[in-house]
């Protein structure tokens, strides 16, 4: 796409997507009335950690006709915690029995072939390719968290189902929650629609502290303890680049319009998180991406304890400069003068769940499962350069046949998956 027509695509989609979740923003559910109606939507979770319970949450209140009546999860106890604090936030709207518990590596299938018409992926990652072909094929309409995938075969499988998806006129929405942040889309608007000139330049951070850690309990297995730490092994989560500073870089994509840069370059390591229970990650990256047209953009991040933080958006312009403070700031100094968003806050983690069920219930489906394969392809190379360091085009990663993890019909308790070492620069190579 030309600069004017990526501005037109991506303000056109933004403000949708900002009306809609305006709109929805005023429905108030019924907190007396149980709904069973042959107009109810029936929502299944399969990952019952706390980002799932949230989606289930924020489902189940995004209208009044909404009810969750499934849930799976590979550990009854994160099954039943998720399950109780459901229950107490939003109890009329909670019917999970029993028969509707599924536990184990097969328990997402159990929940597909129930009668849910919405399920919500939230497992680690290394599951969401698998799980959201199955779901595709079971003709479900899916929110899936990101990241998409943790490798390039995933984002490959991941871009076919989301094709499918909209051949059936299935809704397919990912967990790229800023995209529906109304500071966010006003402040990246004003962008797109040449507030700052061209954008040459986008600088962005997601520096932040230590993440947690489980300690082993006697009971557990090998492959136990693996599963509950699951963010340190680079083949369940994909490295925190993707597991977590993914948002940055998703933001850094939408500033330039979503369009592809060629080429990227990086470098990144462990050294402050390098005892044996964390795994294969790195604990730090720096990547440039370079953009066809000569524009670059700069992501840094870092999971360091002790360490000052930063989760930024800086463009650069050749009529202005724009800054966003993730949490705190929004502003613009371009051509008109300077702007800054002030307005009333509303849940970005709300509004995407607002604007998919208002989408299924209008039958203009959202999908925006290409969108969200490429955001994570980004971390993704952003990954592989760092480990290999090598620079390495779009077509390259992309291409790439590296295989993170086990198939889904291999997962079991009994199952052996060696871990990689470390990755070292140099020494690591290209696949």
């Amino acid at each position: 796409m030309n600069k004017n027509t990526r501005r037109e695509f991506v303000k056109k989609s933004s403000s949708t997507i900002l009306g809609t979740t305006l709109g929805f923003n005023l429905v108030k559910a019924n907190p007396m009335k149980r709904f069973t109606n042959s107009e109810t939507l029936k929502v299944g979770l399969i990952g019952c950690g706390g980002r799932g319970t949230g989606a289930a949450l924020q489902a189940t209140m995004s209208e009044d006709n909404v009810v969750l009546t499934a849930m799976a999860d590979i550990f009854p106890d994160k099954l039943e915690t998720s399950l109780k604090n459901l229950k107490i936030e939003n109890p009329t709207k909670i019917m999970v029995d029993d028969d509707h518990k599924f536990i184990g590596f097969d328990g997402y299938k159990k929940l597909l072939a129930s009668d849910v018409d919405v399920v919500l992926l939230a497992t680690p990652p290394s599951f969401r390719p698998g799980h959201l072909a199955e779901a595709v094929a079971a003709g479900k309409h899916i929110f899936c968290e990101k990241p998409v995938a943790v490798d390039a075969p995933g984002i490959r499988s991941v871009i076919e189902t989301a094709k499918l998806a909209k051949e059936k006129g299935l809704a397919l929405m990912s967990g790229f929650c800023w995209r529906h942040d109304i500071p966010k889309i006003e402040t990246y608007n004003r962008i797109l629609d040449g507030e700052i000139g061209d954008v040459n330049t986008v600088y962005n951070t997601y520096n932040t502290g230590a993440l947690w850690f489980r300690d082993r309990k006697p009971e557990w297995s090998d492959f136990e303890y693996t599963m509950r730490n699951w963010l340190y092994y680079n083949w369940l989560s994909g490295d925190h680049i993707i597991e977590q500073a993914i948002h940055s870089i998703d933001m850094m994509s939408w500033v330039m319009g979503d369009q592809l840069p060629i080429s990227a370059t990086g470098t990144g390591g462990r050294q402050s998180r390098v005892d044996d229970k964390y795994g294969n990650v790195y604990d730090h990256f720096s990547v440039i991406y370079e953009y066809g047209d000569g524009r670059r953009g700069f992501h840094i991040c870092r999971q360091q304890e002790d360490c000052s933080r930063a989760y930024t958006v800086d463009a650069m312009g050749n009529q202005g400069h724009a800054f966003v403070d993730v949490f705190r700031k929004h502003n613009i100094k371009g051509k008109n003068g300077e702007w800054n968003w002030k307005g009333e806050k509303s849940n970005m983690y709300q509004n995407e769940h607002n604007t998919l069920f208002a989408c299924i219930r209008s039958g203009d489906v959202f999908n925006d499962g290409q969108l969200a394969a490429h955001s994570t392809m980004l971390a993704i190379w952003g990954r592989m350069v760092a480990y290999t360091g090598k620079t390495l085009t779009w077509d390259e990663a992309l291409n790439s046949q590296e295989v993170l993890g086990p198939p889904l019909e291999d997962y079991s308790w009994n199952l052996k998956w060696p871990m990689k070492d470390v990755a070292k620069p140099g020494k690591t190579p290209f696949v």
